[in-house]
């Protein structure tokens, strides 16, 4: 395929990313990436080979960015269970912040799209998978720490913990209450 001339190609995967997290796989018209991203309908088939290349496309982008902030929050300095609550405090207020209400696309593209589709699938799983991995590393260097008191398996865990993030996630797309989404981080906190 060939490439148009002048073509900033992470500025375009960035801006399709932005409108299929606010307007969804199905939701996005071919009109509505050329506006966002300023390619013609020619260029952006010319370019990705359709939507559907895209949409991976842009998964992958949400991989490298935002998956990639979620896990330099855990990395990050300071007591296993601070780091936790950083990266749960930052989905919530990003979540309450937003007033497109668009959540996480990973989460949404699970829900809408992954279904049929096995490399949609393999795109959100693979945000889900470093997710996981982090949350089991940190959750086990905070039991060798003696911060984290449970005794159960760290993978079970560590999933426990990501299904709880993923499921605050869920809530702040319509529960506009940030103590209530907070209290759900503290309990869960409190349980490790």
């Amino acid at each position: 395929m060939a490439r148009p001339r002048e073509f900033d190609e992470e500025r375009v995967v960035t801006a399709a990313m932005e409108t299929f997290w606010r307007h969804g796989y199905e939701g996005t018209s071919t009109r509505d990436l050329c506006d966002s991203t300023g390619l013609g309908p020619s260029s952006l088939y010319n370019a990705f080979g359709g939507k559907r290349p895209l949409y991976l496309r842009a998964l992958d982008r949400y991989y490298e960015t935002s998956t990639a902030e979620q896990v330099a929050l855990l990395q990050g300095p300071g007591p296993v269970k601070n780091r936790l609550r950083a990266m749960m405090l930052h989905a919530v207020d990003a979540d309450l912040d937003e007033a497109d209400g668009r959540g996480c696309f990973a989460i949404n593209a699970a829900v809408e799209a992954s279904g049929p589709d096995q490399d949609v699938r393999d795109a959100v799983q693979r945000s889900f998978d470093r997710v996981e991995n982090e949350l089991y590393a940190i959750l086990t260097a905070g039991r060798h720490s003696g911060e984290i008191r449970s005794t159960g398996d760290l993978r079970a865990l560590a999933r426990r913990v990501q299904s709880t993030y993923y499921g605050l996630r869920v809530l702040g797309r319509v529960q506009r209450n940030r103590q209530a989404l907070l209290d759900t981080v503290d309990s869960t906190l409190a349980d490790l």
